[in-house]
């Protein structure tokens, strides 16, 4: 039953007006950009007049006639100052949060579910940019402009079971009828032709309102803060402590890294979590505060000097300390190889970098030359100019890198483009004799998590719609019993991985993650997701889960992201840069159940670079929810497994090999491998 205080049933009103469709009579007054929350750099899309007059015709669709001369002089406004046409007039003044999900005015639990995640992503505490619907990445965008959300708000609360939102590229192409069993939307996002998928057509066409940059989890509404990532970053550093240093007792060890703003704010708590100390360098003041604020980061300082004492004391210590550098990462590259020149010793064990460089000339990444400042005003003025700085700031950056390296220091790409753009300015970061995908460094996957995926574990998340907290409590416990029955019946190589999660799971609440909805992550292989959806299914039955709980992933996963550099990086048969697994994935999890699915180009490493999706999936305590979910889940990991198994990688093939003996019904191609290399020289020389 819906809370009936004054302030519930203010909530309710107000979510009811944003479910009547867009407010044009009157017309809500234009309060412009909020000064007191950060917004998105300005877009340089540098459109032709007769672009231009595209792109305000093409905003001015949403609107009746009588209202174009209001709107159109603003909306030329705001293209030619912020290089893109937000709508800031129709920014609702609703707190937009994750409200518990009987309070939405909808037909359907599920569409109500697709509010609450929509809402999640737009809320300042979660999202980078919320006025401009950016939740993270620098660009991520839900929607295009402020018309789509109100639109989307209304088709979602008068569907019915038997409809289907259809969502091009932010855009709500409408309500279609289809099935109880079919997706209730069905998202694409940035689906250009691939001759026309270049970095400079996308920022053309995102002026002109026609296609979206959806990052992964933004365009899907499947974000739930950065918690989303900590546990994956904890688990790569764990792991990078065990490949390179030898040991996962990473106490007295330092990581060194950059960015605290959406996705990389989680490498403060994750270092914590692992042990080690943690240096993040961050050029932007506010998403320092915002994690210092938050509890996970521990510590600021803007002078190099403190900063190296800082590290030098935790060290000795062995203690476990998240420290934030104001400044940028190129200047604490450089003073730790001075350091260590001069003084011998090396200050740093493991390194890595978390700027945006899917996005290097749009704000992603602020050469050392500037200040913050600075290169905000000439990324607009002069972008010939500072695009020639980034790439010098790279090669800097790359070059002290590579010293370190030379001392002992091990460095990995995150899979955020550093070493694709690296190789793009100039800098020294070739790997002699190496693929198409390969660097002098590794990317994450390549050594560290891709033999995770290959096991079938890849970042599972759940949402408590109720947004109470016993809720997520309840299902962590669920979880975690789960788990230590099923660790005691795998073998050695999947229980550490058991073991790890079981730790995670065990103390994920200690760590207060949850910035925005009631979520929880956790790395899990196929059989464990399926029994965890169907034990929380089981839990909602019986009511000791209050309401329905969304099931979901990170796009960054086994089965949903073909990135030939980061996700199929250790793919080596040629097919890294194919993209039919993640596409097979998004189709056959519209079929098996989910409740919705989501399509993207670009994700974590870029525009063109990335085809991948994901899924919501609503687990209400029905026997068709639980139905749905083992049937999705399962093909959900078994995909992408199958496709590794059939690339070369033996811990694929092995899981695929027992995931058929238990599913009688599941029959793969399995691949056979050459025994003798020379019958190729042979042949190839015959």
């Amino acid at each position: 039953e819906v809370n009936e205080s004054p302030f519930t049933l203010g909530v309710m009103s107000s979510l009811k007006e944003v479910c009547a469709g867009l407010p044009l009579d009157p017309l809500p007054p234009n309060r412009g950009r909020d000064p007191s929350i950060p917004h998105a750099p300005v877009r340089t899309p540098n459109l032709t007049p007769a672009e231009e007059r595209l792109a305000l015709r093409n905003a001015l669709r949403y609107f009746p006639p009588n209202l174009h001369a209001t709107l159109a002089t603003e909306f030329a406004q705001e293209l030619r100052q912020y290089g893109h046409i937000y709508m800031y007039r129709f920014y609702p003044t609703l707190r937009m949060r994750a409200y518990p999900i009987d309070q939405y005015p909808c037909r359907t639990r599920q569409a109500a579910s697709i509010m609450l995640m929509i809402m999640n992503n737009l809320d300042p505490a979660v999202a980078q940019f919320p006025q401009e619907l950016v939740t993270y990445g620098g660009n991520g965008q839900v929607f295009s402009n402020w018309a789509q959300f109100w639109l989307v708000f209304h088709y979602l609360s008068t569907m019915t079971e038997e409809q289907t939102l259809v969502m091009y590229s932010g855009h709500p192409l409408g309500l279609f009828p289809s099935l109880p069993s079919s997706p209730r939307c069905v998202i694409t996002n940035g689906m250009v032709i691939p001759n026309y998928s270049s970095r400079e057509e996308y920022e053309k066409m995102f002026a002109m309102g026609i296609t979206m940059y959806g990052q992964m989890t933004a365009g899907s509404y499947c974000y739930i803060g950065p918690q989303g990532i900590v546990h994956g970053t904890m688990l790569t550093v764990l792991n990078a402590g065990r490949r390179y240093l030898g040991s996962g007792d990473l106490r007295g060890r330092v990581f060194v890294t950059s960015g605290l703003g959406g996705m990389s704010g989680a490498q403060a708590k994750a270092a914590v979590i692992a042990g080690c100390v943690g240096v993040i360098a961050e050029v932007d003041e506010a998403p320092l505060k915002k994690r210092h604020e938050q509890g996970w980061l521990m510590e600021i300082t803007s002078d190099l000097s403190h900063c190296i004492q800082r590290i030098r004391e935790a060290r000795k210590a062995k203690m476990a300390l998240s420290l934030g550098y104001h400044g940028n990462i190129v200047d604490l590259w450089e003073c730790l190889y001075q350091e260590y020149k001069k003084t011998g010793e090396l200050l740093v064990d493991l390194g890595s970098d978390q700027t945006s460089l899917h996005n290097p000339f749009s704000g992603g990444y602020y050469p050392v030359q500037l200040a913050f400042r600075q290169a905000n005003q000439l990324m607009n003025t002069d972008p010939e100019r500072f695009k020639t700085l980034v790439h010098e700031s790279l090669r800097r950056q790359v070059a002290a890198i590579n010293k370190l390296s030379d001392a002992g220091m091990f460095f990995w790409d995150y899979g955020n483009a550093f070493l694709l753009e690296a190789q793009r300015a100039g800098a020294e970061v070739e790997k002699k004799g190496g693929g198409a995908t390969e660097f002098k460094y590794p990317s994450y996957v390549q050594h560290i998590m891709g033999d995770i995926f290959s096991l079938g574990f890849g970042p599972f998340r759940w949402v408590c719609t109720s947004g109470d907290p016993a809720d997520l409590a309840e299902t962590d416990a669920i979880a975690t019993a789960v788990l230590e029955e099923i660790s005691s019946t795998v073998t050695e190589q999947v229980r550490q991985q058991y073991n790890d999660n079981i730790c995670w799971i065990r103390e994920a609440g200690k760590h207060k993650m949850v910035v925005g909805s009631q979520a929880r992550i956790l790395y899990s292989d196929q059989r464990g997701r399926v029994s965890i959806a169907l034990a929380i299914n089981q839990a909602i039955a019986k009511g000791r889960v209050s309401a329905p709980v969304v099931i979901s992933r990170d796009h960054h996963d086994v089965s949903g992201t073909d990135s030939p550099f980061r996700e199929t990086s250790n793919v080596y048969d040629g097919s890294a840069f194919c993209a039919d697994m993640a596409v097979q994935n998004f189709v056959g999890d519209a079929f098996r159940g989910a409740t919705w699915v989501a399509l993207h180009n670009g994700g974590g490493v870029g525009w063109g670079e990335v085809i991948n999706g994901g899924f919501g999936l609503v687990l209400d305590g029905s026997e068709d929810a639980g139905q749905r979910a083992k049937l999705m889940l399962n093909w959900d990991v078994s995909n992408g497994v199958a496709r590794r198994c059939w690339s070369g990688n033996a811990n694929a093939y092995e899981t695929i090999q027992r995931t058929m003996e238990d599913q009688r019904q599941l029959r793969v191609t399995m691949p056979n491998s050459i025994q003798e290399d020379q019958i190729l020289d042979r042949a190839l020389q015959g």
